[in-house]
């Protein structure tokens, strides 16, 4: 058994591959830590193979390193877009995947780097078997380039309010693209839409295209002197 620590500060995404991992076998999750504390108090407590974390935590790979060395723990990181995978590898990384990445694809990088390989995932080589993929094709044409927008900022973890700073709109506007969305695809919520990417190399890989900060955006001023004033003080507090 492959015991399995996922640090990752987007709740959404971590749920959904926490999900993907649960159903094999020879894997199993023994904690979900979203911030850097929790992180290492569960490196110092819990004996894992791998360890998923998220680059945000990066700051203090020295602390990270040190703690998986005791029990050869191996990292896997969980990158953004942009990012650059040998920058990781160098600093002792064994693996790295990408928000964009497909459910089947991280569970074959969660078990290359707990058999010791070294693992980069490569968006565009499972571009290669974007074909295959029917259902996720279907479902990409139905899509406007707005909606897919909207799908890569919900698999990067933005909450309603920063959609729309992203797209210069109001959280009305991007509740009812949801709807649209959950009903186009067939879904119900946030982790089924995020869940249904990941299994889906057509959509992972159109999601990776989107270009959306790394971040969450704070909300841009605009928007909120365009509120209407009664609720303008409720605004400010989300």
């Amino acid at each position: 058994m492959t015991n399995v620590i996922i640090a990752d500060h987007q709740a959404i995404f971590r749920a959904g591959v926490a999900k993907v991992l649960a159903v094999e076998d020879d894997l199993r999750i023994v904690a979900q830590p979203q911030t850097m504390e929790q992180m290492l108090n569960c490196l110092e407590r819990l004996r894992v193979r791998v360890l998923m974390v998220s680059t945000k935590f990066l700051p203090r790979f020295a602390e990270i390193s040190a703690l998986t060395a005791r029990n050869a723990t191996a990292i896997l990181v969980i990158a953004e877009t942009s990012d650059e995978a040998a920058a990781f590898v160098a600093m002792g990384a064994q693996g790295v995947i990408y928000r964009s990445i497909n459910g089947p694809s991280v569970v074959d990088a969660v078990r290359r780097v707990a058999r010791g390989e070294n693992y980069i995932y490569s968006a565009s080589a499972a571009a290669d078997k974007i074909g295959e993929d029917h259902v996720g094709i279907r479902v990409r044409d139905r899509l406007s380039d707005k909606e897919l927008h909207i799908i890569a900022t919900v698999v990067r973890g933005f909450k309603n309010r920063e959609i729309a700073a992203e797209l210069c709109t109001t959280e009305q506007v991007v509740k009812n693209s949801l709807r649209s969305i959950f009903d186009k695809i067939g879904v119900s919520d946030r982790l089924e839409l995020v869940l249904f990417v990941l299994h889906h190399r057509m959509l992972a890989h159109a999601t990776a295209s989107v270009r959306v900060d790394a971040d969450p955006p704070r909300l841009k001023r605009s928007i909120i002197t365009n509120a209407a004033g009664p609720g303008l003080s409720a605004l400010m507090k989300m």
